[in-house]
């Protein structure tokens, strides 16, 4: 795998054997942490914030992206703007708040310089006594915007690597084909609920428990309940296309089995009872079923820390008529916190002694190899 083609899943049963892992410093030294911000991070296509977030010309929402923070926002013309959260005068973080709306303006609350929503440097005390200064030199500094799948999703690379071969070709790649995601209308879904978790653990030990199955018999007996197939430890993102099946008994993708809602628009009869898993590296995991889709989002804020945010996204007529969403909504909530607590158990572990020269991965987890080596690909790290 290279680093323009990540997670390309497998497509063949591997040779039975072990694989090793990543050795235990790339989870737990700072310095491999800070390389990652700078080379994977800051590098490559990042999703930011949900686009329905910026409702009106003047919200904005601010995230970390590798070692920076970066505010996204929409301008008056409606469009979605994203720049580093610096101004230019002595390097003030010009929004503190994770969220708001502004009228027409974006001030720095230390000096008072001013921008408009599209960037450009308005006033500024005193300014106008310095008629050389050219306020356009003097900007925000904008990063790359794409927005895709109802989403804004950001680069501060000078020059971003391909969307569509990273981004749009790593869920490709993984469904078999370009417009399946495509059928299920998720530019067009309506927020059901949101959920953010602050995790004790290395985002690349939440990106490999996702990816992989195996623990799935052990931790999670409600999901397994659903997708019986999970219990036999393959991963519904082993086989490139495949969805895992519901249960013969199970009527939707809800704690206890009981019915969802209609199924969503697009989605054809070969998607229906059907889970689909999607990784795009390097922090987002998509999840596909007949009436819902879910987004994880990972931010990445220490080599021992992550904070992940969850998106259940409904068709409009369900999020707008008040129905109870709890049942559906429990049965991933549930998922996330057993994951998320086996990243914690695993993150000490890291830095023993122990795990020095890293783990093993069985043939059922062999595409992790693929994750492993797209990392060290990026850090430009020689072959374990």
């Amino acid at each position: 795998m290279t680093a323009t083609d990540p997670a390309a899943p497998e497509t063949a049963a591997p040779p039975a054997e072990l694989l090793p892992t990543l050795p235990g410093r790339y989870y737990t030294d700072p310095a491999v942490f800070a390389r990652e911000q700078e080379l994977i991070l800051e590098s490559r296509w990042f999703c930011a914030v949900r686009s329905a977030d910026l409702v009106r010309p003047g919200a904005f929402r601010t995230a970390t992206v590798g070692r920076e923070s970066v505010l996204v926002c929409r301008t008056r013309s409606g469009a979605v703007r994203a720049y580093l959260n610096v101004c230019r005068h002595r390097g003030a973080q010009l929004c503190t708040a994770e969220s708001g709306e502004v009228r027409r303006s974006l001030q720095c609350p230390y000096h008072a310089w001013t921008y408009d929503l599209d960037g450009h440097l308005v006033a500024a005390p005193n300014m106008a006594d310095m008629p050389g200064v050219d306020r356009r030199e003097r900007g925000l500094i904008g990063v790359h915007v794409r927005e895709w799948l109802g989403y804004v999703w950001v680069c501060l690379a000078d020059e971003p690597p391909s969307f569509d071969e990273t981004v749009r070709g790593a869920v490709a790649r993984r469904l078999g084909d370009d417009d399946v995601v495509e059928r299920y209308g998720v530019e067009g879904l309506a927020l059901g609920r949101r959920i953010s978790y602050d995790v004790a653990a290395n985002w690349k030990l939440v990106v490999e428990n996702f990816m992989e199955c195996y623990h799935c018999g052990t931790i999670h007996p409600e999901l397994t309940e659903v997708l019986p197939e999970f219990a036999e430890g393959y991963a519904a993102q082993y086989h490139v296309g495949r969805g895992a099946e519901f249960g013969s008994d199970v009527a939707g993708f809800t704690v206890d089995g009981t019915a969802g809602f209609g199924r969503l628009g697009g989605v054809g009869e070969e998607q229906d009872r059907r889970y689909y898993a999607v990784t795009v590296p390097p922090q987002v995991f998509l999840n596909l079923v007949p009436d819902h889709v879910i987004v994880h989002r990972m931010f990445p804020l220490a080599a021992d820390r992550t904070l992940i945010e969850c998106d259940w996204l409904y068709s409009p007529e369900v999020v707008e008529s008040g129905t109870d969403v709890s049942h559906s909504v429990e049965l991933f909530d549930r998922v996330n916190r057993q994951d998320f607590e086996a990243c914690e158990r695993c993150q000490p572990a890291m830095s023993s002694r122990a795990y020095r020269t890293g783990g093993v991965l069985v043939p059922v987890e062999h595409h992790i190899a693929e994750f492993h080596t797209w990392v060290a690909d990026l850090l430009g790290d020689p072959p374990q």
